[in-house]
């Protein structure tokens, strides 16, 4: 396995690569790697001869308030895991390679980005798809691999590489969970006992929204008012946004006919965690009623 942390590196070995003939899958992360990226990993290695990981804690998708300098980061610990998955290569670039002193590019987005976590966190979608371009200008893989835990990132990205012609397939992978139901990620971490038994509620409320609509729930706010509810019985949880929506458009929806997406992100502590589920929507179901 390569470690790669310059640009020009990176396209010499892809170019030897493709003038191979082989498959290359890319699999970006900001590291501190946990089985929800391993997920992504051993789906890369199974469909691509080769696979790339970058990691890179991309400073321009944080907030001047967020935990760009807390993120947690392990370069030993990840390096181990790559090495074990069958990784050909980690793109570990600085900020500086990334972002030279002149950097003046940005990738934007109109819509889909301004929904949900888009709302929430002003230039976040700005900094990731600019990154991603970035990315995929550089390693130039045949796939890449995002997971469905970030739902609207999943939902941009895809948008970008079609509206943009980009040659290359965006695969998508599923949310990955622990054992007791919290969605996997790397700011789990960050949780103390009492806050990890608290992050639960965010599972709880995923899994009665979809019990809900499952039985034939086609009111959109019927079903974001009873995760809430749920959100609301954990004294440490803070609500984000609990919405549902357009799986494809992302925009707000009051009667569920299409395919939606139910997504939430709550603070629990200083920890804002995400998680959402889809649901293949049907005008023939009945409505429920209050009881």
């Amino acid at each position: 396995m390569e470690l790669v942390t310059n640009i020009e590196s990176m396209r010499r070995l892809n170019a030897d690569w493709r003038a191979a003939g082989l498959q290359v899958g890319l699999v970006p992360t900001m590291g501190f790697l946990h089985e929800g990226h391993l997920s992504l990993i051993r789906r890369a290695a199974a469909e691509n001869d080769r696979v790339v990981v970058s990691i890179f804690v991309n400073p321009i998708q944080f907030g001047p308030t967020e935990d760009l300098a807390a993120y947690p980061r392990d370069m030993d610990r990840d390096r181990d895991l790559c090495a074990q998955a069958g990784v050909a290569a980690i793109f570990n670039p600085s900020a500086a390679e990334m972002y030279p002193a002149d950097f003046r590019s940005r990738v934007a987005m109109d819509e889909l980005t301004e929904t949900l976590c888009g709302a929430s966190r002003p230039g976040h979608f700005q900094g990731v798809l600019t990154v991603v371009t970035k990315l995929f200008n550089i390693v130039q893989p045949h796939r890449a691999y995002f997971g469905r835990k970030d739902a609207q990132q999943l939902a941009v990205v895809t948008r970008l590489a079609r509206d943009l012609n980009l040659p290359l397939t965006i695969v998508p992978c599923p949310l990955v969970r622990e054992p007791d139901g919290l969605a996997v990620s790397s700011r789990n971490v960050y949780l103390n006992p009492d806050e990890r038994r608290a992050a639960l509620c965010l599972s709880r409320a995923i899994e009665a929204g979809r019990r809900r609509l499952e039985a034939g729930e086609t009111r959109a706010a019927a079903a974001e008012a009873l995760m809430l509810a749920v959100i609301a019985g954990e004294p440490l949880a803070k609500v984000d946004y609990v919405h549902i929506v357009d799986a494809e458009t992302l925009r707000p929806v009051a009667v569920i006919e299409r395919p939606v997406l139910a997504a939430l992100a709550v603070f629990i502590g200083r920890t804002r965690l995400i998680d959402n589920f889809t649901h293949e929507g049907s005008a023939e179901r009945p409505l429920l009623s209050d009881n």
